[in-house]
Formats: structure tokens, sequence, C-alpha cells
């Protein structure tokens, strides 16, 4: 994919972000800081010291996960799986799953996969089942980002933004889509590692925010804001990208003031002539990043033109006059 150059972003403190000229707000906190992600405590009933011996035929797996070498357990957003495991060329069979933070499960003697994952983070590590019961304490090179957009100050409505997280590739400019429909606000469990961050201000008439390729709805301006974040393990990652446009309404009159004339065919250019969005209507509306604009419009065979300048989050109507 091509990257799209940043306008802009908010920032609290020093990141990745600051070698793209982005200011990104990236602020790490201890995961067990942050809402539901408290330290685990005792439960005997989920998690007890398991007793040397168990019937003969069967024990019971106790699991736990925790964040990288760290001894504190996770408590929330895991997914357990244990698979009984099979000859080489066969699918394993799926014995057992649970939600739980630290579940303990009954097995019949045998050799089993156990599967967990943490939002995208996952971890897998064969166990044996032989007449007694087994604790494993997996762990997981994991932690979580929350991005916030917003126009200036003020924080984006989530129907007017889409943000789209990559894992870049070390070379050339292509890059893997992780999270294509990434909310404001949310946890996003993630491996530990780099990622980008491509958020769209979208116009206020659209009505899909499915991402293309690039990260960006088909139908999007460019008000785009790209930032580099660190997710490191058993950290809150917290960013803040900050957009500058504006929306724009166009209309074709007759005197200024007029009425904007129907069945007109706009075009939105860049000085240097790149074409950023062609529109049909009586008054259309667009947002635009913040900067200097070309507009072209049409109606009756005829061509009319224009040139604005957009100021961040100051929205207006922009009059082509039909001369």
């Amino acid at each position: 994919m091509k990257w799209i150059a940043p306008h802009a972003a908010s920032a609290r403190a020093r990141s990745l972000t600051a070698r793209m000229g982005l200011v990104a707000a990236l602020v790490c906190a201890p995961l067990a800081q942050a809402q539901d992600w408290q330290p685990a405590q005792p439960n005997r009933g989920l998690f007890s010291p398991p007793s040397a011996t168990t019937s003969p035929g069967g024990g019971t797996l106790f699991l736990s996960a925790t964040f990288g070498g760290e001894s504190q357990t996770l408590v929330s957003g895991v997914h357990w799986r244990v698979f009984q495991e099979r000859a080489e060329n066969e699918k394993h069979q799926l014995v057992a799953e649970s939600r739980e933070t630290t579940p303990s499960l009954s097995l019949p003697d045998g050799d089993y996969v156990v599967h967990v994952a943490y939002g995208l983070a996952s971890a897998t590590r064969r166990v044996s089942i032989s007449g007694s019961n087994v604790s494993e304490r997996m762990p997981l090179n994991a932690g979580a980002l929350m991005v916030v957009a917003t126009l200036g100050d003020t924080p984006i409505q989530p129907n007017r933004l889409t943000l789209a997280v990559y894992v870049p590739e070390r070379t050339g400019s292509e890059a893997k889509l992780v999270a294509p429909n990434a909310k404001p606000g949310e946890m996003i469990r993630l491996p530990e590692g780099n990622y980008r961050i491509v958020s769209t201000y979208l116009d206020p008439n659209v009505t899909s925010t499915a991402p293309g390729a690039d990260g960006t709805p088909a139908n999007a301006t460019n008000s785009v804001v790209t930032a580099e974040v660190r997710v490191e393990s058993g950290k809150l990652t917290e960013t803040t990208v900050r957009h500058r446009a504006s929306v724009v309404t166009l209309k074709l009159v007759h005197t200024p003031g007029g009425e904007a004339l129907a069945n007109t065919s706009f075009t939105v250019l860049t000085p240097g002539g790149d074409v950023i969005r062609e529109m049909i209507g009586a008054f259309p509306s667009l947002v635009l990043a913040e900067g200097e604009y070309f507009v072209i419009a049409r109606r009756d065979g005829k061509t009319h033109q224009a040139t604005f300048t957009v100021q961040s989050n100051l929205d207006r109507e922009i009059e082509v006059p039909a001369k």
C-alpha cells in the first residue's frame, strides 16, 4: 500500500510518531491499571493447587496466562482451546474450550495441544495427562492499543471515522492489515511490536466505512492521518491522532448568496491538479483537509471555476459564480 503523508496529530509523550513529523500521544501504563484489568485474585474454586494424583485414567488441567515473563495473571480477554493431539497428517480434535481466566478442565489420559488467544496475540503448548493433575502457566507477549481521534481538541464521533491498524513490513511500503475496523476508545489486544494507524475523517454523507486496500474507505476524502506506535507487553498504549479539516458545501450560484443551481457536477482538485472528489447535486458536502483547493462546476454544457481555502474546524459554503 502507499502510505498517505500525515496532516497532524496531538502529543502527550514522545513516541515513534515523532520521527514521521506527526504528533501522537503515547501513554504507556500497566494494563492492570485499566478498567477490568485488575490483578487476579486467588480463586480456589478454579485454580487451587492440584493434588498429587487423581483417579486412574485421567486428570485435571489447570490453566493460566501471564504477560511475558511477568507473574501477573491475566484476568480478562483470554480464550482457551484444548485439542487432542493426533497423528502428523490428521486434524487435531477440539475437546475443551473456555473463556474463564484460570479454567480447570477434566481430561482423560492422552496428549493435548493447548492454545490461548488474547485478541490477536496467542500461544500454544503441548501437554500430557497421565493419571495426575497438570498446571500450565503460559506467557503471552501481548499488550493493548487504544486510539482516540480529534478534530482540533474535540473527539470525532465514531460514525464519522474509520481506524485501521497495520503491521509495517521491514522492507518496502507494504504492510499487513490486522485490525480493519477498529473503534476509537476501544482496547485492541495485540502482540508486542510496532504498528501503523490510519485514521480517516469521513464525509457527512458517507454510509459505508469499509476500508479499502490502503485502510481508507473508497468514498473518503483526503483528511487522513497516519501514526506509528509500539505496543509493549503488559502495557496499554494510548494514541491520539488529530485531524485538521472542515466540512465544505459546494454551490453554483448566479449571484452571491443566491439559490444553488440543481443538476451541477463538481470536481474538487488540489492546486497541482490532482482530483480529490467528483460530486453531483445542488449543494453537495465533503470533508477536506486544511489547505487550498480548486473547484470546477459543470452545468448545461458550461464550465465554471473557483479557488478556495479550507481552515481547520471551520465549516463553510463555497460559492462558484455562474458567469
